[in-house]
């Protein structure tokens, strides 16, 4: 599991990776390993080359007007994009359910910030296992080339008494052999190089499945830890929720249902004395009991999307956008649907963004864009063009955001610098 915090200090959980797949690699894979080794001692000599070229030289200029500081920035880089390269490399070849490597965020703005999402990124244990597998797949790839090479020699000399000349020279060296001799020895070099080919290819397997897969005792482990965020979240969610619902009670429907009382008792006592002044009381009281309906909709619509289970995320996003004090761009693409959880997610994160935007952003606009995108999850992000400066506060709409999501098994992510804009991004399973 992987826990970010956000720019503003709220926790984002990352779902961990599905208990790896008993998988065992096959021929054809062995054999793509065998090839991919032979370009991974090319490629991986030049790339450590490189990386020990780029460390050498930041150490070294550290100190010449912080020239180093960009070399190191490129060696980290390089690094990091070499685990990734690895990981992908390996979980293609073998399906081994090797994680993804993610760059971290320390979630800070700022330059500290930025410091401190280098420093998160060069002790991520992830990223070096990918270093390592990527070291050692060089290194066999190193065995790899002039195994291969061995191999194509020793068929050359097993083929080669079909010549005419009575004595064959052995690939590689100067010695003369008798052609009689030549086939045995050409067939002895193909057996070994072959096994030899196979036994790096079989090591390359267990070495990478060993560093780069967790064992399942982790992975479980994992999936408890953030089960256990889940719950927590989805209490956490139900009391800001709750919280909120009886703030809106107190603060608007009950004086105003208490100011229809006084106006009705007030009617009464004037209905006999002063009909026509009892009668507008009577009406002033059935203006504030519509406005008290209003809000009870509007209370129980933040409670429970009735459009979003009959029409769909889309349908109900539009009606959202359409109620917005603010204008709203809409940008759904949404094929199918998700489960209701993932959608109520989605939906409430996206309302409760577009009401903070209309009372504190004094932004003139806001942009929703909504993506059902290839790895199953729904994707959503909400900007505003306001002032910015939006944090997380315990029992606050965006803590509620926080939680909501990360129940439903997704992250949360708010980038919102003083002076904006204001965005807020959120990921969900689609089957959550």
């Amino acid at each position: 599991m992987t826990i970010a915090t956000s720019a503003t200090g709220s926790p984002s959980v990352a779902a961990p990776p599905s208990v790896a797949r008993a998988t065992r690699p096959h021929l054809a894979s062995h054999l793509g390993a065998i090839a991919q080794l032979a370009a991974a001692g090319l490629v991986g000599s030049l790339l450590f080359g490189a990386l020990a070229t780029l460390l050498s030289l930041g150490v070294s200029l550290l100190l010449v007007l912080g020239i180093g500081i960009l070399f190191l920035l490129a060696f980290l880089y390089l690094l990091w994009a070499t685990s990734w390269l690895e990981h992908e490399r390996v979980e293609g070849l073998y399906g081994f359910g090797v994680p993804t490597l993610r760059a971290r965020r320390s979630g800070v703005p700022g330059f500290g910030g930025w410091m401190r999402t280098l420093w998160q990124q060069f002790i991520d244990g992830q990223m070096w296992r990918g270093v390592a597998s990527a070291a050692i797949a060089t290194v066999l790839g190193l065995v790899v080339l002039p195994t291969v090479a061995g191999l194509v020699a020793s068929v050359g000399l097993a083929f080669a008494p079909l010549g005419a000349a009575d004595t064959v020279r052995v690939p590689g060296t100067g010695f003369q052999i008798e052609d009689g001799w030549a086939v045995g020895l050409g067939v002895l070099g193909v057996v070994i190089s072959l096994a030899v080919l196979l036994g790096v290819a079989l090591l390359h397997a267990v070495l990478t499945r060993a560093i780069l897969v967790p064992s399942q005792e982790a992975q479980f482990a994992a999936q408890a830890q953030v089960a256990g965020a889940q719950r927590a979240g989805a209490v956490r969610a139900s009391e800001v929720e709750r919280t909120r619902i009886e703030r809106d009670l107190h603060d608007g429907v009950q004086p105003r249902l208490v100011s229809v009382a006084m106006t009705l008792g007030l009617a009464q006592q004037k209905i006999d004395d002063d009909p026509a002044a009892a009668k507008a009381l009577v009406d002033e009281a059935h203006t504030s009991t519509k406005a008290a309906i209003t809000e009870l909709r509007q209370l129980a619509r933040g409670i429970h999307a009735s459009v979003l289970d009959d029409r769909g995320l889309d349908a109900a996003l539009s009606a959202l956008a359409a109620r917005s004090p603010i204008p709203v761009q809409l940008d759904v693409r949404v094929d199918g649907r998700c489960s209701a959880q993932a959608e109520a997610a989605v939906y409430f994160a996206i309302a409760e963004s577009l009401t903070n935007a209309a009372k504190h952003s004094r932004g003139s606009e806001a942009r929703v864009v909504v993506r059902r995108r290839d790895d199953g999850t729904l994707w959503a992000r909400v900007e505003d063009n306001g002032i910015g400066g939006a944090r997380v506060l315990p029992g606050g709409g965006l803590d509620g955001i926080t939680n909501r999501i990360l129940a439903a098994g997704g992250t949360a992510r708010l980038d919102s610098p003083a002076g904006g804009p204001t965005a807020l991004e959120v990921s969900v399973p689609c089957a959550s």
